[in-house]
């Protein structure tokens, strides 16, 4: 696990036209499953594919869970658990899934600080 900065990994999205974010998706991913202790959970590759093949309808899904895995890293080390879940699944309904990419770095850069 790294920390990321969240502007170049905007950047990076945009000037690749959208492949750095599928590898930015893969990782947020499999971060959130190993912070929150849930390595038995769907992989970012998986979840990826499920993605694509649904045509985001697992997407939709895989964003909501995102938020209470994160959550749930956040309760395993006392810190204060929000309603990222909500926040993510409408950011990714109204086609703002970068402004959810983000938001989900900045939680899990704060979960390494933790560490």
């Amino acid at each position: 696990m790294q920390k990321r900065s969240i502007p170049v990994c905007i950047i990076l999205s945009i000037i690749t036209c959208g492949i750095y974010g599928i590898y930015w998706f893969v990782c947020l991913t499999n971060e959130a499953n190993t912070l929150a202790n849930r390595e038995g959970d769907t992989a970012g590759g998986v979840a990826f594919l499920l993605t694509l093949i649904t045509c985001n309808i697992y997407g939709i899904y895989w964003a909501y869970k995102m938020g209470e895995k994160l959550e749930q890293a956040r309760t395993n080390r006392g810190m204060q658990p929000g309603s990222s879940s909500i926040v993510y699944l409408l950011l990714h309904l109204f086609g703002l899934g970068i402004i959810g990419y983000a938001l989900m770095q900045s939680d899990i850069n704060a979960l390494i600080d933790a560490q």
